[in-house]
């Protein structure tokens, strides 16, 4: 009981028939029958209850006010004569004795019905998203959001984490991605940043003799958005663990997440520890992804040395990789579709061909196939019926390329993809260094902090290219929800690994100097791992966009159309932080 209400608009059962109860809610629809009879719906944040209307002087107060005004109303509890079994509160029905408006919605017609709201644009969602919010299918992700959100916690917790919140405002450090950036006012000229990552952070409260920490941190990255990427602010369950190497973490997550994702999601099942171990080289080579669904069972074969001479000229000098497929029914036009799409994901084309009942080698590029017909059937192990999907080009866009057309295949067929379950993996021995594509250099492959595998040792002795890191990520369902990373906290193989790079121990001083002088006062050996809440909670839902389980999402532009953020301030504003505009110039100009 509250000062408004007895009861919520899901609460009321055949055993409350009788009682004088009082209701607040939501004016969700009405049915009217006549002038002194309709069924209204009360919706609240617990559920509906349906109001009998039995009375012109009733009737006029509904008729007063818009639907999605708020009302109270008391009454007393009866039971429903026409039963809706499909709602808990569906046997029984309230017939007041007094409504009174709370607020009036002052709109005859909404930008959207609240329960079709999910059919509307999606800027008119956003910039509505309190009406939005109303649905109960909208709002239930958002309930389901702070149950994950809440086991993760308590897990964390059980295991002898303690949550510490870093902060928000720091300085701007070389992360990836491009920082928001804040004014001082305190400080002409200079800017503070809004954290990427709580990286730095973490990895000093390890410094500082912290054993196991984590928080459910904000982080902010001025980035494009995607599905499955909500640009400006996401969170993540950030971790950090001192005295622990990699497979601490892997221990940590294992326990954690399966129950979570059982529990709460879509499917009901999910990997179990250990999960699934895969070396970066051989997703690559057997999945062309180091992202891989594992719910997939096809894989890639090398056909390189089968096809090279087989006078196909995409074939020549080049990586082919071949995926065989049982069970694959598409027609031509189907089959043309699937390539079109490989092609508009890679920019790479894809190639063809079937065994039929007869043995046959038939469509695609199976003229070309003819004289190596036997061999192609044996060193493929193929059986009538089966298609073959390929791909050709240099090492890695073979790979990548068959890697998508592995997942559309494992998507057309049923047989080859375990739909109903979360299949964890874990990504490790990433390569520690690669030669950036622009600048043809040396450079980090992913996070330059990480302790490359066997140590400095390695760096002095083995090809930078061979060394490994002990850096890893997680994947479930073909979504990369984390990578870890076992950190680099000695800082003269710090230095080395810069090095290699061309940037000496100054460069780490000037970049990285709160953690850097952390070090060498003496660090533990530390790990850790972040996987993001928000993608979290999209797998686990099983929607497609990372909007829907957002409350306050942003939309495709980084816009806040509800707030109407960013936004024009104040000249007075800006002064105080010694900022001034410069309009861009117009190209006449």
């Amino acid at each position: 009981m509250t000062q408004y209400r007895t009861h919520n608009c899901g609460q009321l059962r055949m055993s409350d028939v009788g009682s004088e109860v009082t209701l607040c809610g939501f004016y969700e629809n009405i049915r009217k029958v006549s002038k002194n009879l309709g069924f209204l719906i009360l919706r609240d944040f617990y559920g509906t209850t349906q109001i009998v209307i039995e009375t012109e002087e009733m009737m006029a107060v509904i008729d007063s006010v818009n639907k999605e005004s708020t009302l109270q109303i008391t009454g007393s509890v009866r039971e429903r004569s026409n039963k809706n079994m499909e709602i808990p509160t569906g046997e029984v029905e309230l017939c007041p004795t007094k409504i009174e408006i709370l607020g009036k919605c002052r709109y005859n017609a909404l930008p959207f019905e609240i329960n079709l709201s999910k059919d509307a644009d999606e800027n008119t969602r956003l910039k509505y998203r309190y009406l939005d919010l109303r649905n109960p299918s909208v709002k239930d992700k958002i309930i389901l959001r702070s149950k994950v959100v809440a086991d993760l916690r308590a897990g964390m917790s059980e295991q002898g984490f303690i949550e510490i919140t870093t902060p928000i405002l720091t300085a701007s450090s070389p992360e990836g991605a491009r920082d928001y950036l804040v004014p001082s006012r305190n400080h002409p000229g200079k800017f503070y940043a809004l954290p990427q990552a709580p990286q730095q952070f973490k990895q000093i409260l390890m410094a500082s003799g912290f054993d196991k920490y984590f928080q459910i941190a904000p982080c902010f990255r001025d980035e494009d958005a995607r599905a499955d990427r909500s640009p400006g602010e996401f969170y993540q369950l950030d971790m950090e663990m001192a005295f622990a190497g990699q497979e601490d973490v892997f221990s940590v997550i294992e326990k954690l997440l399966p129950p979570v994702f059982a529990k709460y999601g879509v499917y009901h099942t999910a990997s179990q520890a250990p999960f699934k171990r895969i070396p970066y080289l051989e997703a690559m080579d057997t999945y062309g992804s180091d992202k891989p669904d594992l719910r997939i069972d096809l894989v890639l074969t090398d056909a390189t040395e089968l096809l090279s001479g087989c006078g196909f000229g995409p074939f020549e000098g080049n990586t082919v990789k071949a995926i065989v497929c049982s069970d694959f029914t598409g027609t031509r036009k189907q089959i043309d579709a699937m390539m079109a799409e490989v092609e508009v994901i890679t920019a790479q084309k894809g190639y063809w061909f079937r065994l039929d009942e007869n043995g046959e080698i038939v469509g695609g590029i199976a003229k070309f196939l003819q004289e190596k017909k036997q061999e192609v059937i044996d060193t493929l192990s193929l059986k009538p019926g089966d298609f073959v999907g390929l791909t050709a080009g240099k090492l890695l866009t073979a790979q990548k390329t068959a890697g998508v057309l592995r997942k559309l295949l494992g998507n057309a067929v049923p047989s080859h993809k375990n739909e109903e379950t979360y299949e964890f993996c874990w990504i490790v021995d990433f390569p520690m260094y690669e030669i950036g594509e622009e600048s043809g250099e040396l450079e980090f492959c992913h996070n330059p902090f990480s302790m490359p595998q066997g140590g400095m040792k390695a760096l002095e002795t083995e090809d930078p290219l061979s060394i490994l890191a002990y850096q890893y990520d997680l994947v479930v369902n073909g979504v990369e929800l984390s990578s870890g990373a076992v950190r680099n906290h000695d800082p003269e193989i710090m230095i080395k690994a810069f090095e290699l790079v061309g940037l000496g121990e100054d460069d780490v001083k000037a970049k990285f100097p709160a953690m850097y002088n952390a070090f060498c006062y003496g660090a533990p050996p530390h790990a850790g791992i972040a996987p993001g809440v928000d993608r979290m909670v999209m797998l686990i839902c099983g929607e497609e966009s990372i909007r829907e389980i957002i409350p306050f999402p942003m939309n495709k532009n980084a816009m806040d159309v509800m707030m109407n953020a960013p936004a024009v301030v104040d000249p007075k504003q800006l002064a105080d932080v010694h900022i001034a505009i410069v309009e861009p110039k117009k190209e006449d100009e």
